[in-house]
């Protein structure tokens, strides 16, 4: 067994006991919880730009950068188990906030963020992401794979490539139905754009 094999052990054995527990930590440090493999994932934010991206580890891992120093530091929170985890981004009101977050490919998430930018990549699982000002970018893959499609702005655009569609203006609004599907989307903008590649 290699190195790389024992820790995700340890990390395992460890999400097993910390069912209900909190870990958390500063912007500038690295957090990881184990997360398992089509687990559900909840991320509430403050403004900033999220990069989510899908691996093919069990783990849930957050980093962020910030260009600016604040005068409050940026927090991180896991709370929850290996099946149902939420993490929470909070503090430092200035400076512009970058945050990675690397997730199971197949991994159930839950976006909300008031201001800035998601971009989601290679996770397979059902999507809801909300952003009021700002943009959501998802690579959906496989259009194939969604059984509901909802995307919408209040103002702005919603380009879905995936699915070839382009609006832009006041309430505009796109879904999609595919029986043969097995997984939701639903992206919501109140004001800026929405791409679904």
């Amino acid at each position: 067994m290699n190195i790389a094999q024992i820790s995700l052990v340890v990390a395992l054995l460890a999400g097993g006991l910390r069912s209900g527990a909190e870990t958390s930590g500063n912007c500038g440090q690295t957090l990881a919880v184990p997360l398992h493999s089509r687990a559900a994932l909840m991320v509430e934010s403050r403004s900033g730009g999220i990069e989510v991206v899908g691996t093919d580890e069990h783990i849930a891992r957050v980093t962020c950068t910030q260009d600016q120093e604040s005068s409050e530091p940026v927090s991180l929170s896991f709370s929850g188990s290996a099946e149902q985890e939420k993490l929470t981004i909070s503090g430092g009101h200035e400076g512009n906030l970058k945050i990675r977050l690397e997730v199971p490919r197949h991994t159930n998430l839950a976006v909300h963020v008031p201001a800035g930018q998601v971009t989601v990549k290679g996770v397979m699982g059902d999507k809801d992401i909300t952003v009021n000002a700002g943009q959501i970018v998802i690579d959906c893959g496989d259009a194939r794979q969604y059984a509901s499609v909802e995307a919408s702005v209040q103002i702005g655009e919603v380009q879905a490539s995936a699915y070839g569609v382009d609006k832009g203006g006041f309430f505009r609004s796109f879904s999609r139905q595919n029986a043969g599907g097995e997984y939701r989307l639903r992206a919501h903008v109140l004001t800026g754009q929405i791409e679904l590649q």
